[in-house]
């Protein structure tokens, strides 16, 4: 997977704001900048660079440097990033972080809150006119569009329901997958497709946003609890650096949080090595990953 070919250091006015945060003047920033990294949480990746940009000025400043911050153009594509070392620091989904930590031993330092919980829904959203009593039963033969691979809660994790189930979505569907979260609840709100993965803090953001009206959609399927997205380190960056960048985000309270992170988030809490097992256990019983 390719990264965006966009990249671009801070600008000077969030850099002296962030900096002026943390009592750090500007100027005391040195030494090689910082490589942030981030999904494309947002409909395009200037949404997500302008969403995400104060949170990544805001960690830089702890260190005293100043970033760059690449927004990866699919969700494959982060752990890529952070696994092939063009990325120092990375904000990612859950199978995200997991895949890298397979492929270049990525650790993961905290977990993300949203609206104080840890943890988020995958769902499945489909046309209110259709008649789905039964899930999946009433729903075979039906078109239906699952995010791309990379995605826990657009690809893994429905994937793994389905085969728990004995179920293959590939036959029992009209399948088709690599849609991005966004454009899945278009194509369902638009009646382009019948059905689609989705989560449920991006499905609550574009009926916040008015990309869509509540009444365009009815979820069908609800997953167990999921851990939010990870913030995640490449293997070799220094220890110091680590410490700085956990420490700084979990010191961010929710008045901070309105501050400098995307809206909703409202701060971090410690990873542990169970933080994202159960996302492992999926992604190895779907042959995903290789046996450690």
């Amino acid at each position: 997977m390719t990264l965006s070919s966009t990249r671009r250091a801070v600008l000077a006015a969030p850099a002296v704001l962030a900096a002026a945060a943390l009592g750090r003047p500007a100027s005391a920033q040195s030494g090689p900048s910082i490589r942030f990294a981030v999904g494309p949480f947002q409909p395009t990746a200037g949404d997500t660079r302008r969403a995400f940009e104060p949170f990544f000025a805001h960690l830089a400043g702890a260190l005293g440097r100043r970033h760059e911050l690449t927004v990866t153009t699919d969700w494959a594509g982060i752990a890529v990033a952070l696994g092939s070392g063009q990325a120092d620091c990375a904000w990612m989904g859950p199978w995200g972080y997991v895949l890298a930590k397979h492929r270049a031993g990525a650790e993961a330092l905290a977990t993300v809150k949203y609206q104080g919980r840890p943890t988020y829904h995958a769902i499945i959203i489909a046309r209110p006119d259709l008649r789905i009593v039964r899930f999946p039963e009433d729903a075979r033969g039906m078109s239906i569009s699952f995010a791309d691979a990379g995605s826990t809660s657009g690809w893994l994790i429905p994937h793994h329901w389905f085969a728990q189930r004995g179920i293959e979505p590939r036959s029992f569907f009209r399948y088709r997958d690599g849609a991005s979260h966004a454009a899945n609840v278009i194509s369902v709100a638009s009646g382009q497709v019948d059905l689609a993965t989705d989560f449920d803090r991006n499905l609550a953001a574009m009926i916040a946003a008015g990309r869509i009206r509540e009444d365009q959609v009815r979820v069908v399927w609800r997953s167990a609890p999921l851990p939010n997205d990870a913030l995640a380190v490449r293997r070799d960056l220094d220890a110091a650096s680590k410490d700085a960048l956990r420490a700084a985000a979990l010191a961010i309270d929710e008045d901070m949080a309105r501050r400098v992170m995307p809206p909703n988030y409202t701060g971090w809490v410690a990873a542990t090595d169970d933080t994202y097992a159960q996302i492992e256990a999926a992604g190895r019983a779907l042959n995903r990953l290789h046996a450690s």
